[in-house]
Formats: C-alpha cells, sequence, structure tokens
C-alpha cells in the first residue's frame, strides 16, 4: 500500500450525531441498544484495480478487447487481470458503521488499461480513471477513459474495511454499459447490461481514532435464548428480496430455434427477516413475505477456506442456485436450466433494523446483493451434489475447492460454462415451443432457515434475440416461494389439480399433478415432482473437514393406474439428452419410471416431470417416491393427489 503525507494531511474527520439517514442500519453496542450515527469522511489511495471481463459477451456487443497494457503478469485468484493505482490520486468517501457508506469525491487512476475496438469507433480505456458519481443511493463510480467519457460504470459493490481499517477492499463490483454506449453499439435494450467484474483494493488515509459502532458481542444464532423472554428462542428465516437474469454468453448460438448452449445469470437480493418479538412484513404485498420466527437470529457469512467461526466452528455461509422454467402451451411444465452453487462470502449489512457491523453477520431486517458478474466467477462455483441440501452443509473435503483435503483452497478448473445454468436455444425458442411461458427461480440457502420457500422467488422471463445476444425481457410478476407453486397454487389448485408436499427430516418433497380431459373418456395426467431439499447423504468425517461422498434423491416414481392400460408415457428432466432419462414401464395396476443408475437419481433443487393417457378420469390417491441410497424408510408416500381411477 502507499501512503503520501500530502493525503494524510488534508484526510478530514467529521463527527454528525444524531438519527442515522434513511435506508440505513442503526448501530448495536454489545448490550444490543441502539447507538447514536456517526458519520466519518475518510480518503484512500495507491493499490491495485483488477478487471475480469465476460469476453464472450463482449465479443456479441462487438467489442474487442485489445491486450491489457501495464497489467501485472499473473491473475489474481478470482481471473482479474491486475493493475497498480497511481499514488498521487485519491478517493474520498463517508463511513458509517465502519464501513463506506458513499463516495463523496477525488479519483483513482490505474497505470495501464484496454484499447477496445468496436464498429462505432475506439474505446481508449489506457490509464482509465475511477470517479465517483455522487448523489446515489448506492456507491456508484464512473469508468473514464482517455477522452474524458464514461463509457462504463460500477456498482453493485461488496466491500469491507479490513487490517484494522487500513484498507479499503472491494471484493467484487459490476462493470456496466452506459446508456451512452448501449447506444452507441446499436443495442440500446444492453443499457445497464454487466460485461465485467472489477476488485479493488486501495489504502485508507484516515485521521485521528476509529469512532465507528462498537461491534455486537452476543450473537443472535439460531437456537440461542431470548433474554427476558422465556421460551423463545431466535430463529433464522431468510427472505429472497428481489432478483433479475441476464445473458451471459452462448455457445455456437444460431437464434430462435437453434441448439446453441446459453447461459443465462441472475443479480439476486436478500433481507434477513424484520421481527423482533412481533410479525413484520419483511417482503410487501406477498403472502409470504412475513416470517413466523418472532425473534430474527443472525446468519454467518464466512467465506470457505477464511478459517473455523461461530457458530458451527466452520467457514459456514450461505450459498445461491437458479433454474429456469418452461410452462408448455399443454398446460404442463419442464424445467429447462439449472445451476450449479455459488458459495457466498461477504454481507454488506444495508438497510438494517439491527447493524452487526460486521461483514461475516447477517443482522436483522438487513440486505445484501450477490450480483451478475461475481455469480458468473469460476472460483465462486460448485456443484450442487457437495451440499447437504437440508442442513445446509458443505463437504469441504474432497471438494473441487480442496481436492486433496488438506484444507487450503486449490483452483476450481471451472471454464465459463462449468456450474453455470445452461439451456439450449431450441428450449426457449423457435417453433416447437410457441405459446410456451417462462420463468426463473433464484435461491438463496442458509443454514438453519425455518421456511426455504421465502428463501427462493419466481420471475416471469421473456426472450428476445438481438443481433449476437438473447435479450431477457419482462423480469415481472415477482413472487416468493417455487416454480411447482405457480403451476399448481397449493393455496388455489383449480379443477382437476392438486399439490402435496412431504417434510421429512432429510429434506422436502413436493409433487403437483394436473389432469386434463382430451374427449372421449381420455386424460392425459402430467405430474411434476420437485426435490426441494431431500437427501439422503452419506459422508466421512466431521466438519470442518467433512466429506460428502454423495447426496443422493429419488430414484424411482410409481403412480397407481387402475384396471386401464396407460399410452403416451413421457419423462422430462429438460436437459434434451435422452441418455439419462428414466424409463417407464407399466405394469398391472400400477406406472413406474425408474433412473436407469443412480446417477441419475433426483436430486435437490430439481424438478421432473411424468406424464401419460389413460382412459379414467381422476381419482383422489396418493403415489410413491422411492428413496435413492439405502436407509429407512425405503420410499415416500405423497397422498391427497389426482391418480387414474375414477369412471
Amino acid at each position: 500500500m502507499k501512503f503520501l503525507s500530502q493525503d494524510i494531511a488534508r484526510a478530514t474527520l467529521i463527527v454528525v450525531a444524531g438519527a442515522f439517514a434513511s435506508g440505513v442500519g442503526h448501530a448495536q453496542t454489545s448490550t444490543n441498544k441502539a447507538a447514536p450515527a456517526k458519520v466519518q469522511h475518510w480518503t484512500a489511495s495507491g493499490g491495485t484495480v483488477g478487471v475480469r471481463w465476460n469476453r464472450e459477451l463482449a465479443a456479441d456487443l462487438g467489442l474487442v478487447l485489445g491486450a491489457a497494457s501495464g497489467r501485472h503478469a499473473a491473475l489474481s485468484w478470482f481471473e482479474h487481470e491486475t493493475f497498480d493505482l497511481r499514488a498521487e490520486g485519491s478517493l474520498d468517501f463517508e463511513v458509517r458503521h465502519s464501513n463506506l457508506h458513499a463516495f463523496i469525491g477525488g479519483t483513482l487512476q490505474a497505470r495501464g488499461g484496454y484499447v477496445i475496438d468496436a464498429p462505432a469507433g475506439r474505446i481508449d480505456l489506457t490509464d482509465f480513471r475511477l470517479v465517483p458519481r455522487r448523489g446515489g443511493a448506492t456507491p456508484i463510480l464512473d469508468v473514464v477513459g482517455a477522452d474524458g467519457k464514461a463509457w462504463f460504470y460500477v456498482d453493485r459493490l461488496m466491500y469491507e474495511l479490513t487490517d484494522d481499517k487500513q484498507r479499503l477492499a472491494v471484493r467484487t463490483m459490476d462493470l456496466l454499459i452506459t446508456p451512452e454506449l448501449a447506444a452507441r453499439l446499436g443495442h440500446p435494450e444492453v443499457a445497464g447490461w454487466t460485461v465485467a467484474e472489477m476488485e479493488l483494493s486501495t489504502g485508507v488515509l484516515r485521521q485521528g481514532a476509529d469512532i465507528g459502532a462498537t461491534q455486537i458481542v452476543d450473537r443472535k444464532w439460531a437456537g440461542t435464548a431470548v433474554p427476558g423472554v422465556p421460551g423463545a428462542v431466535y430463529r433464522a428465516d431468510l427472505f429472497m428480496q428481489t432478483f433479475s437474469t441476464q445473458y451471459s454468453r452462448c455457445d455456437g448460438c444460431t437464434g430462435v430455434g437453434g441448439n446453441g448452449r446459453v447461459v443465462f445469470t441472475p443479480s439476486s437480493t436478500l433481507r434477513n427477516n424484520l421481527n423482533n418479538g412481533t410479525p413484520q412484513v419483511t417482503v410487501a404485498g406477498d403472502p409470504l413475505g412475513t416470517s413466523s420466527a418472532l425473534y430474527t437470529a443472525d446468519i454467518p457469512w464466512y467465506g470457505k477456506f477464511s478459517g473455523n467461526f461461530a457458530p458451527y466452528n466452520n467457514d459456514q455461509h450461505p450459498y445461491l442456485i437458479w433454474n429456469l422454467y418452461r410452462f408448455n402451451a399443454d398446460g404442463s411444465i419442464d424445467q429447462i436450466g439449472r445451476s450449479g452453487v455459488k458459495h457466498a462470502f461477504l454481507t454488506l449489512n444495508t438497510n438494517c433494523a439491527e447493524n452487526p457491523n460486521n461483514s461475516n453477520i447477517l443482522g436483522r431486517g438487513c440486505s445484501d446483493v450477490y450480483s451478475v458478474s461475481n455469480n458468473d466467477s469460476n472460483n465462486s462455483m460448485g456443484p450442487r451434489s457437495e451440499i447437504i441440501p437440508a442442513s445446509n452443509v458443505w463437504g469441504r473435503c474432497g471438494s473441487i475447492y480442496d481436492t486433496n483435503c488438506d484444507g487450503l483452497s486449490n483452483s476450481s478448473g471451472n471454464g465459463s460454462y462449468d456450474q453455470r445454468m445452461v439451456v439450449r436455444e431450441s428450449q426457449f425458442s423457435g417453433a416447437a415451443q410457441s405459446g410456451a411461458s417462462y420463468m426463473f427461480e433464484s435461491w438463496y440457502l442458509a443454514r438453519e432457515d425455518i421456511n426455504i420457500r421465502n428463501s427462493m422467488a419466481t420471475k416471469r422471463a421473456t426472450f428476445t434475440r438481438s443481433g449476437s445476444l438473447w435479450v431477457v425481457g419482462a423480469n415481472d410478476q415477482y413472487r416468493l416461494g417455487p416454480a411447482i407453486d405457480r403451476w399448481v397454487d397449493p393455496s388455489n389448485p383449480g379443477a382437476n389439480a392438486r399439490t402435496s408436499e412431504l417434510a421429512t427430516p432429510e429434506g422436502r418433497v413436493k409433487v403437483a399433478v394436473k389432469a386434463t380431459n382430451l374427449g372421449s373418456g381420455r386424460w392425459r395426467y402430467d405430474y411434476a415432482v420437485m426435490n426441494l431439499d431431500f437427501a439422503r447423504a452419506q459422508t466421512q468425517g466431521a466438519e470442518p473437514n467433512l466429506r460428502v461422498l454423495n447426496n443422493r434423491g429419488l430414484d424411482s416414481f410409481m403412480v397407481p393406474s387402475g384396471s386401464a392400460t396407460p399410452t403416451d408415457l413421457l419423462f422430462s428432466d429438460g436437459d434434451l439428452d435422452a441418455g439419462n432419462d428414466w424409463v417407464g414401464s407399466v405394469t398391472r395396476g400400477s406406472i413406474s419410471w425408474t433412473a436407469p443408475t443412480v446417477a441419475q437419481s433426483l436430486n435437490w433443487g430439481t424438478m421432473f416431470r411424468f406424464s401419460f393417457i389413460v382412459n379414467q378420469a381422476p381419482t383422489s390417491n396418493a403415489v410413491l417416491l422411492r428413496v435413492a441410497n439405502s436407509g429407512t424408510p425405503k420410499a415416500l408416500k405423497a397422498g391427497g393427489l389426482l391418480v387414474p381411477g375414477g369412471r
């Protein structure tokens, strides 16, 4: 880090007592009483800045990135090209609750950068500058090139003051396209798209003692008794507050109805439960928006390999996954895309009711966001097979990040299509999908979360081809809960539709069915089986050195079929690979589908569809789901559904 005496001399400290500004949480002391708001002005200078371009997306946009000039020889851990920052510049920022709150002036300039060629002219980002944009609700930096114009800007910063507050570390931030550049590229619809990720590390210059809020000492971990309230304990209940989705890249795309592999990536915002003894709405306007947990637990948020911490003596953190569903014109549903697991590593604690003043702990009412570029990072993504979903425990030992179980992180080995949500063009476009509609689903998973339904949400999506791009439209009709509940609403299933949920110590499974009268006595039955978080995991060792050998879910689905013979058996896992399809068979009185091997089990976060036609009207009965791994029970029974058998 580089420190200049003249910068230290001009650094100022301003203390402002009074109410905390709107939209920012209230600090607490170790006695959990609200402390007066404190505001400080600090300065930072020198250090490094890193850039990781989404080069596939840049090429689709017509941006030709030249070689980086002046960059460090080695890439950062998160594969950023790194540049030094000139010491003569400085960044002025406001600190509240011991963390960055807003930029208020100054500039930082890189040594080196890029020259970008585009059809409408060259953009020279050599020695680019980071200039604060004032007056916004969140910290934003304009990226100013040699021509003095900001063709890009930086938003969705995740930051913390580290090294005894001697360093401002921005762990991740999105580099977005300005409306001016979008118009220049002939694609106004890409304004606000993320085209790169950046990171920043700069030395803090401050004068005087840190007067930030004292960290809360007595943590409200899940299961901890609430002082003064006999029998009450704090409980974890994390909410998905909102999300949006963007096109990231495509391999072999040709357009509508094509066979290219498309990657879509969300930006997802969460919020912790607001309750502190009485029910309060955390997500307004939604039936699932109020928690039943009257006392909100803090949620641990420690990045992988950061050490072992309370309350689980490990590096516990939440995870994210996302899925895409097609609601077919014939009334059936398919899950056509599913991601791997994003490992969270830091929380901003914005808009808090109680700010813990610790970026590794999410406090009551606090919000946080994981953005597009960070959810598209090779060294933040992992497979779902490493997680025990009902407990949200990660098997670090033997994972792709610790292959030899030595407790030291290795590179994941991921490429830009690994662990991403990959969908074929033909699955969401073309004549074969005429009349279909689509919904994205985004989940946060936190340990001891009492209600996973409000930790996930769905949004409508549309897809339009624009040049070499797939543009995601709509991003509306937001609702908490899984997509299967948008297909058959548990509170209002409609005629000839039912839904049933199984809750077990090993996790939850949901089954929904629609029976469609085809006329002439014929009925089509469509079953959607959603494995929410069920797994009979096989493990070795214990945390923090736990190894997950496998976390298989279900490998057979059986429906009683009455006296008639079903026809037109169909299985859909949404991946277009017939080689891993479950095999359907009809025996006297039942229809069943079985996975060809346990490797094709219906695992957590995944939905399969089963369909057939039969000349029997629906009646109420149960279906059976066999558990892939041995143990008790061998099968799960979902009752109260519709099956053939009526007259």
